[in-house]
């Protein structure tokens, strides 16, 4: 699918991804949403399912915040207009929205985060406010008027007696309204506000981008899972100082060159994070599979055509190493060698897995046995 409304995937990296906004005018001609308004309320009543409610004006408060799951009754009590109900992570529970992320394989499968749904009455909004992520506003039902422009940091004001980060004087550069298979990209820091013309539907496809402190924190508390993190400060030759009080220079020296050491090796941070950057966002939906497949079972049902596809809430990437290479999935590393390396690029380059590559590796009994593995923890299924 042509997302970018005959931009490159090229040009729109170079002149627009997370530099500026881009209106793309029928992304999807013709688009209609797979699942109605009162798909997206009852799967707001499950527990596995995130979704909030926020309401403009609730008891004379301004953007409140209802987390669920709710009952079928709490929409029977919600206003006529100017609400909102947000559905995360739609594409884990309906295959017909996860479809959607193949159109945006261009950018790589660790940044993708979910689509989230949000649903409208006439004047339903979240507020004038800005996100730390990029994200593609697919216009999925009815019409929505945007505001956006102007960036905006922790330093913006926000409007006070919500939880929300709603900001306040602030006012955009640019509006457009957005029909049925429109679509608005806006990169991190850009404010933006949408107003519901009607009853409405718009999908966000989100991507994610770890913080400091992600990175951080992930990556020692892997350090420290390691055999070797048990080792201790040694200074075999410490010598006499004359204030028993002061920390040597020698003494920061060494602890610089033990923590150098660890993170200076980029095998160890790049299987890290191709595990953290895997891990499933729910771990509701990545399930074992009803019933376990053996692997001539499932090299036999490949040979006959049955499709094979991620499970939507699954995640997959690779990363080259010098001798082998290293596949991810849900979060697990498996390490191949050979022409088992080819296992990885055919794995992870779409959701729906090319069968006719796949068959003929699973000839050799450790491939057949990971793709089954796979299949039995619930990483893939067959349509």
């Amino acid at each position: 699918m042509d997302v970018l409304g005959g931009l490159t995937a090229e040009a729109f990296l170079r002149e627009y991804w997370q530099k500026k906004p881009l209106v793309i005018r029928q992304a999807l001609p013709g688009y209609q949403c797979p699942v109605t308004a009162d798909e997206l309320a009852g799967l707001a009543c499950e527990d596995s399912v995130e979704s909030r409610i926020v309401i403009e004006r609730d008891d004379g408060k301004p953007w409140q915040l209802h987390n669920g799951p709710f009952s079928p009754e709490r929409f029977e009590s919600l206003p006529a207009t100017h609400w909102t109900l947000l559905i995360q992570g739609l594409d884990h529970w309906a295959p017909e929205i996860s479809d959607l992320l193949e159109a945006f394989r261009f950018i790589p499968n660790w940044r993708l985060d979910d689509i989230m749904a949000s649903y409208a009455p006439q004047g339903g909004s979240v507020g004038p406010h800005f996100d730390q992520y990029d994200v593609f506003l697919l216009q999925a039902q009815g019409q929505r008027e945007w505001t956006f422009g102007g960036h905006c940091d922790h330093t913006s004001p926000r409007v006070e007696g919500t939880p929300l980060r709603i900001l306040s004087s602030w006012e955009g550069e640019e509006t457009v309204v957005l029909e049925p298979g429109d679509m608005l990209y806006l990169p991190p820091g850009i404010g933006h506000h949408g107003v519901a013309l009607n009853d409405c539907i718009t999908l966000s496809i989100g991507f994610r981008a770890p913080t400091m402190d992600d990175i951080l924190t992930g990556y020692t508390d892997f350090l420290c899972s390691q055999t070797d993190a048990s080792e201790h400060y040694a200074d075999p030759n410490l010598a006499p100082q004359t204030n028993p009080g002061a920390i040597g220079s020698e003494v920061i020296s060494e602890l610089e060159r033990m923590i150098r050491d660890k993170l200076s090796d980029r095998r160890q941070l790049a299987l890290w994070f191709g595990q953290y950057s895997t891990a499933p966002k729910s771990l509701d939906i990545v399930v074992p599979a009803d019933d376990p497949l053996a692997p001539d079972l499932l090299l036999e049902r490949l040979k006959h055509g049955e499709p094979l596809r991620w499970n939507e809430g699954s995640r997959f990437a690779f990363h080259e190493l010098d001798d082998e290479t290293a596949l991810f999935v849900d979060g697990e590393r498996y390490l191949l060698r050979g022409e088992a390396r080819d296992l990885a690029a055919i794995l992870c380059r779409s959701s729906s897995v090319d069968a006719d590559l796949l068959a003929p590796l699973l000839d050799e009994p450790a491939l057949a046995e990971l793709v089954a593995a796979l299949h039995n923890q619930g990483s893939l299924y067959f349509e």
